[in-house]
């Protein structure tokens, strides 16, 4: 049984994955070029923000530690992780450029080590980066065979940002690239201990491993961008609810209920590229991806809608209350996050605008502009605003009241993206409730199908 691990990257995942392989009594060093990440875990502190991080790094200090040195890391190690930045570049691909220093150093580093070695590519990139981008940087580096002096495999993580250890530890399952079979039963076999619960694990080649992970990515964005475009007709059709539409839909096997809700779009630092690299790789192979392409349009264009509902409300000195700017709940990330994509648009409109997430730290306004406010709470959001957006089913959200929009002598526009209030506020007098996927005006809608179908065929 492999006990001794090395990470390669300390950030969100990389921490994360670190921390929860010692956390399951292995031993663990982190590799990272910046000396304040390998700093924070030498004292048992977590280098980033993320669920459950910094409580798992402290209880873990005899079995985790961090270095600036490859050689120390892999020298002290059977199996490395590398899970660096594979940021978007201008043709939509993925950059290679921090894996491939990442892999000079560590081949570098296995020209002076005498026994087997596995390397694992952590990191999304797309079909044929492992095999023939980095795997020669390693031979060269290491004057070294792979297959017969070291392993390779390609082996992504699953995670989401927010849950990423608990998602590391009970994956749903395990996909591995292998180089060849001896480099799988090593990866297999350490995933067999690390994890907590007992998942499949998929072994195919590199190639098919790597664009697994992007199409999976993928097709979760589809059946975002899907249910989306169902709440939109939902709100044009007399009694129209998204929701009763898509939990009837969810009962079929064949489509399941996970990402069906219909209401605001998909963010973060992965979805949103993964579309668009899947459309440069299939341009690269001589071939089309209509369908992520047209995903991606969809859901850049949710912003602008969303604006355009409450046109008719926004008028000189009118004040905007977004709150929710992370991407999701139970984060502080900001990066295509669909919060941001409204509170820009509507601070185009000429409206004021201010905003409130329970993680955001209220400096972000810095990170958008600087033209939106931040308030410190959602009650002083809501104590300046005219109209409301609530961008996310934050749980500091769902427990708003009544009260906290009535507004004295004037009435309050709430726009509920996630219909999270809908019990308090459908029907509430001095609120105009605005709940997306929901009809909200059925003698318009239906006059809209009467001029449909009572013409003759």
């Amino acid at each position: 049984m492999v006990m001794h691990y090395s990470v390669v990257g300390l950030g969100k995942l990389g921490a994360s994955m670190a921390a929860a392989i010692a956390s399951r009594g292995f031993n663990v060093i982190g590799l990272d070029v910046h000396p304040q990440a390998v700093e924070a875990v030498n004292a048992g502190r977590a280098p980033v923000q993320e669920t459950a991080l910094a409580e798992t790094i402290a209880a873990n200090r005899e079995r985790l530690r961090a270095t600036l040195d490859v050689d120390e890391a892999i020298r002290n190690s059977d199996v490395t992780f590398v899970i660096v930045p594979t940021p978007s570049d201008t043709r939509g691909s993925f950059s290679l450029r921090y894996a491939a220093a990442s892999f000079g150093a560590i081949g570098r580093a296995l020209a002076h080590k005498r026994t087997y070695h596995l390397v694992v590519l952590t990191s999304t990139v797309l079909p044929g980066a492992t095999r023939y981008g980095l795997l020669p940087i390693l031979e060269h580096e290491s004057r070294k065979t792979c297959g017969a002096d070291f392993g390779l495999c390609y082996s992504p993580e699953f995670v989401a940002l927010g849950s990423v250890i608990r998602d590391f530890l009970y994956p749903d399952f395990n996909l591995i690239g292998e180089f060849d079979t001896r480099s799988g039963d090593v990866l297999e076999a350490c995933y067999s201990s690390i994890t907590a619960n007992t998942p499949p694990c998929r072994r195919m080649s590199i190639e098919n491993a790597e664009i697994t992970k992007v199409a999976l990515n993928t097709f979760v964005t589809t059946k975002i961008t899907f249910a989306n475009m169902l709440a939109d007709m939902c709100e044009r059709i007399p009694g129209g609810d998204v929701d009763v539409v898509t939990g009837a839909l969810g009962l079929d096997s064949r489509i399941g209920r996970k990402y069906l809700t219909g209401a605001l779009g998909y963010g973060g630092p992965c979805f949103p590229r993964d579309n668009v690299a899947l459309g440069f790789m299939a341009r690269a192979l001589d071939t089309e991806a209509t369908l992520a392409e047209a995903t991606d349009k969809m859901n850049r264009a949710l912003a602008t809608r969303v604006v355009a509902r409450l046109q008719p409300m926004l008028r000189r000195g009118t004040t905007a209350a977004v709150l929710g700017l992370a991407y999701k709940p139970d984060s502080h990330v900001l990066e295509e996050s669909q919060g941001v994509a409204i509170a820009e648009a509507l601070a185009e409109t000429g409206a004021r605008v201010v905003a409130y997430d329970p993680l955001v730290d209220p400096t972000a306004c810095r990170e958008i502009g600087g033209h939106i406010a931040m308030a410190d709470s959602a009650a002083a959001a809501l104590r300046q605003a005219d109209i409301v957006v609530i961008t996310t089913p934050d749980p500091a959200f769902h427990t708003l009241k009544a009260v906290d929009f009535l507004k004295p002598g004037g009435m309050m526009v709430v726009l509920d993206c996630w219909r999270i209030l809908a019990p308090e506020l459908a029907g509430q007098p001095g609120v105009n409730y605005m709940p997306l996927g929901r009809s909200t005006d059925d003698a318009t809608n239906a006059a809209r199908l009467v001029d449909l179908w009572s013409k003759p065929l």
